[in-house]
């Protein structure tokens, strides 16, 4: 199993998760909008993902694929602000990237039933 990977992204949507929990609170939500969007998207797919690799889905690949892509723009928008959880949030989501375009291009799950 890809235990290690399962793990990052699981890691990632729960942080992006609570980012998009704080910045409703924040007083400069207006200029956050495209942040936002891209947080709800990120969380959602690891989520999706999470489940594909998980299941060693012949698809695990592909979504991954697409989660980095995801995870990256997400990342990067959230680089763009200086205060420290879109820092640290920007991090995770560009870590997960990373971690999710090595998990596509490997060898496929070999754990299905």
């Amino acid at each position: 199993m890809h235990e290690s990977v399962l793990k990052i992204v699981q890691h990632c949507e729960a942080i992006c998760e609570q980012m998009t929990t704080l910045l409703k609170a924040k007083s400069d939500i207006e200029c956050r909008k495209e942040q936002l969007l891209l947080l709800r998207d990120c969380a959602d797919i690891c989520t999706l993902t999470a489940k594909y690799i998980a299941r060693c889905s012949i698809f695990a690949k592909a979504i991954a694929h697409l989660c980095a892509h995801i995870c990256t723009t997400c990342g990067n928008a959230c680089l763009k602000f200086s205060d420290p959880e879109s820092q640290h949030c920007g991090k995770i989501c560009l870590h997960c990237a990373r971690e999710c375009m090595a998990f596509a291009t490997m060898a496929p799950c070999d754990d299905r039933i």
